[in-house]
Order: C-alpha cells, then structure tokens, then sequence
C-alpha cells in the first residue's frame, strides 16, 4: 500500500472544522468536563435526567468558555507576529543605511 489514505475530516456548510482554531482542542475539553460533571452529579443524586441536563449544560458552557479564552489568545499572538513580520521586514529593508541610524537613535 503505497498511496495514503485520503484525510477524513467533518465538513459544516462546506468548511473543514478541523482546520478551524481551537475547535478541536476546545470540544474536547467540553466533551471531558461535560462526562465528568455528568457522572458526578449521577454519582451524589442518583436522578438520571438531572444529572443528563447538568452534564449537557457544562459540556455546553465548558465547550463555549474555552473557545472564547482560546480564540482570544490565539487572535492576540496571530496579531503580535504579523507586528513583529512587519517590523523584520522594515530592519531588512533598512539595515545599513542612514535610515537605520536615525530610527536606532530616536
């Protein structure tokens, strides 16, 4: 078998939700707090539909919490290297001539 497998991904409304941000990483995260609040709740009330509503909602808020914190800082560190791309291409663009000296000493 010298051909590889195709890449299998999930397609929402033509988009591949694998290639998008912290999607991953953050329904994980939901899927594991929501199990884990879930039987929790089961564990300490023995109501089956409780504890199914309250694993549910924090998979929801789990999922949603760290999407924003995670969208955050990724927006925040994509914003810092397209400051420092462009400052690298102003030193390349300016390094040995007066302009450089000027910029240095101001």
């Amino acid at each position: 078998m010298s051909e590889e497998e195709p890449h299998k991904s999930l397609m929402v409304f033509g988009r591949d939700v694998g290639q998008i941000p912290c999607f991953r990483s953050s329904f994980l995260y939901g899927i594991c707090g929501g199990l884990t609040v879930g039987a929790l709740t089961f564990l300490k009330t023995s109501r089956v539909q409780y504890s199914t509503h309250i694993g549910f909602g924090s998979f929801v808020v789990g999922t949603f919490g760290y999407w924003f914190v995670c969208r955050y800082q990724w927006s925040k560190k994509k914003f810092e290297y397209q400051q420092l791309k462009a400052a690298m291409k102003q030193q390349a663009r300016y390094e040995g001539t007066d302009i450089e000296k000027r910029l240095q000493d101001a």
